[in-house]
């Protein structure tokens, strides 16, 4: 390696759950800068999630996560002209960075009226291991496990 490698930048807690997890979340969803808006959406996304099971919605949020992080992924590889779909491990910080893109990414697709609420449901079907984002886990999975044959290549 030619220079050293970048530093992780200092993330601060969120102001109610004090949970870095929560601001990175934040971060991703936000468009154009505008972080109130963003905080605003999710943290009354996470009220109707309390609402509609009657848990902490901190909690649901957490376990919805875990849910839908990926732990396998399937990487192009060239081999001598022919290009092989090689399954690797995920780095932890990619883990959360996919599982966040994948949550929000869905969410956005769902058919609520706003974003509160397609959020809140996303989480929810999340959390009970449904919904598209957990879909997109299962089939990343299983396109690992197709090519599990390649595994070999691994780099």
């Amino acid at each position: 390696m030619r220079k050293s490698s970048t530093k992780k930048r200092e993330i601060a807690p969120d102001p109610r759950f004090h949970d870095t997890m929560v601001t990175k979340f934040i971060n991703t969803m936000m468009y154009s800068g505008k972080k109130s808006t963003a905080m605003k959406i999710f943290y009354e996304a996470l009220e109707i999630v309390e609402k509609k099971t009657g848990e902490s919605g901190h909690e649901v949020w957490r376990r919805a996560l875990g849910n839908v992080m990926p732990s396998v992924e399937v990487r192009s590889r060239r081999v001598g002209g022919a290009t092989f779909q090689v399954p690797t491990e995920v780095n932890p910080a990619r883990k959360v960075a996919l599982g966040f893109r994948w949550l929000i990414g869905y969410a956005r697709k769902r058919n609520e009226k706003t974003m509160r609420d397609k959020l809140a449901a996303e989480v929810i079907a999340a959390s009970k291991g449904e919904g598209a984002a957990v879909k997109k886990k299962e089939d990343t999975y299983k396109m690992a496990e197709a090519n599990k044959a390649f595994s070999h290549f691994r780099f």
